[in-house]
């Protein structure tokens, strides 16, 4: 499997995944309150660990199922992008997770002719799915430390929720039905299957939320 990670798709995920992991640390960390440095620091590992797993797992998910259809893929950070995503985080305290996208290219291997509807959509569908399935595990390990998202409680609850807000996040915010973000492309192939998606991503984000303040 590595072997069809070329060595600039790998460097660009991991470029892609540290700042997409700053810009969510920087959200925790103002959302906790004046913390210490120590307790800043467990923040930005947890969201290394927890957005690594969500975003990679996410774009991988794009890839393999494209390459399942014949067609080449590979991850393309976008600078700018990033750049915005961090000092979004830091100036404003929102996270815009766009911090690049897999690129798809018709290999000829079926005969060419581009990619399809179906393709495409169901291409789409995987990142925002992976994610949600992703949700399952965090939540358990949320529920096995206790639902709290504090230090004072304990770091499997930690990072069980912040596991369970960056996968709905990056699921939700993917499924908008706007510009290139997969929503629009999912709801062009199945108006059936973008409403489930939609509505279950929006649905845990917000469950989260009120997890998270309860």
């Amino acid at each position: 499997m590595l072997e069809r990670i070329s060595r600039r798709e790998r460097l660009d995920l991991i470029i892609a995944w540290v700042a997409i992991s700053l810009a969510f640390g920087i959200i925790f960390i103002k959302d906790a309150g004046r913390v210490d440095l120590i307790t800043a620091l467990i923040f930005i590992g947890v969201s290394l660990v927890t957005v690594g797993i969500g975003f990679v797992a996410h774009e991988m998910a794009h890839k393999f199922t494209a390459m399942k259809y014949g067609y080449w893929a590979e991850f393309r950070k976008d600078n700018t992008m990033l750049l915005v995503a961090v000092a979004l985080a830091a100036l404003v305290g929102v996270v815009f997770a766009a911090p690049g996208a897999t690129v798809i290219y018709d290999t000829g291997r079926f005969g060419g002719g581009g990619i399809s509807r179906t393709q495409n959509g169901k291409i789409s569908a995987a990142g925002p799915i992976t994610n949600l399935l992703l949700c399952i595990p965090f939540a358990g390990l949320l529920l096995y430390g206790g639902i709290s998202s504090s230090l004072s409680g304990n770091l499997a609850s930690l990072i069980g929720m912040i596991g369970l807000q960056v996968n709905a996040m990056i699921a939700a915010f993917n499924m908008l039905p706007v510009s290139v973000l997969d929503g629009r492309k999912v709801l062009a192939w199945n108006a059936g299957v973008f409403a489930v998606l939609i509505i279950a991503a929006f649905g845990i984000l917000l469950l989260s939320f009120y997890t998270h303040l309860s």
